[in-house]
């Protein structure tokens, strides 16, 4: 709580894409910062900029 005010002090984290602290609470594009970064954040996704690392099967070759 702030001496001034006596309102507690909103939690915040890092946003995930761009590193910028933001409040959680009433942040309808959590846990993103902004709207901005959610959707290149989805963008990244869907061009498979981002993967997961897996191990070879005897059928990958397959695919």
């Amino acid at each position: 709580m702030t001496e001034a005010t006596d309102m507690p002090v909103p939690k915040t984290y890092p946003c995930p894409r761009c590193g910028k602290q933001t409040a959680w609470q009433d942040n309808k594009s959590k846990p993103f910062c902004s709207e901005r970064c959610k959707l290149i954040d989805l963008g990244a996704w869907a061009s498979e900029e981002y993967t997961l690392p897996a191990e070879t099967t005897p059928f990958s070759d397959e695919l």
